[in-house]
């Protein structure tokens, strides 16, 4: 594992975004195309920005897949990630392939069918965060490390629920579903490539827990530095935590 610290999450978004872009053009060039998941959420808009401002990155060149979506909730919603990751993503690029997660249908038509097409081929690059309890995708603790299924269905604890509310998605708790379609652990671990950016100091005890702790389905970001090549951007304040010596040993 790789981590880059940076000051603020303005800079440590352009650097990552700066990474991801080159990482994306070098695999074009590559195969021809690239396989990309991306994130959603609060801390993973200013990279986003970053990301789609940069020049010279062929879009169309990109099929994109959804990491996970509420259970219930209509893509008109402003909590929704397929509506996310088209105010974000696919309007701000020339995408043409994506597949989305829907929830407010059969959930398990829509894993079997998005997971098919996921698992036809690799996965280049991923982009993910880390949740506040340390949830990687909506694998909240304890996660499920043994499942092979691309998608699962899952139960959101409230930990989670809370940072929802807590950064504006929704008004009060009672309002954030219960379940949610997540890719699992073990096809995030598939992908090529893991990008993971972190900011804010309210993500600064998952970052410890998942850096210096021990591996382990209570802190589903742990399972990242079992990766062959996975590179944690962070900023200053979720890097608060760790020790000076934790920091020189994976430096970017």
């Amino acid at each position: 594992m790789k981590l880059c610290l940076e000051a603020d999450c303005r800079a440590m978004s352009a650097a990552a975004a700066q990474h991801a872009a080159a990482s994306l053009r070098r695999i074009i060039d590559e195969a021809g195309n690239a396989r990309l998941v991306a994130a959603t959420g609060a801390s993973q808009l200013e990279f986003l920005r970053a990301l789609t401002s940069l020049k010279d990155i062929d879009w169309t060149r990109v099929e994109l897949f959804h990491l996970d979506e509420y259970v219930g909730i209509p893509e008109s919603h402003p909590a929704s990630f397929r509506r996310y990751l088209r105010e974000n993503l696919l309007d701000k690029t020339s995408i043409r392939r994506y597949h989305f997660l829907d929830g407010t249908g059969r959930a398990e038509e829509v894993m079997r069918d998005v997971g098919r097409e996921l698992s036809s081929r690799p996965i280049d690059i991923m982009f993910a965060g880390i949740g506040e309890n340390g949830h990687l995708a909506f694998n909240d603790p304890p996660a499920d490390f043994e499942t092979t299924d691309p998608y699962i269905l899952v139960n959101l604890d409230e930990a989670c629920r809370r940072q929802q509310v807590g950064e504006g998605w929704f008004a009060h708790l009672d309002d954030v579903p219960t379940r949610a379609i997540s890719m699992s652990i073990r096809q995030m671990m598939k992908a090529k490539e893991l990008l993971v950016t972190v900011p804010d100091a309210r993500k600064a005890l998952a970052v410890k827990a998942a850096v210096e702790g021990d591996i382990t389905a209570l802190v589903p970001a742990s399972i990242i530095r079992i990766h062959p090549n996975v590179t944690l951007y962070v900023d200053e304040p979720a890097a608060s935590r760790l020790e000076r010596a934790t920091i020189d040993q994976y430096r970017c």
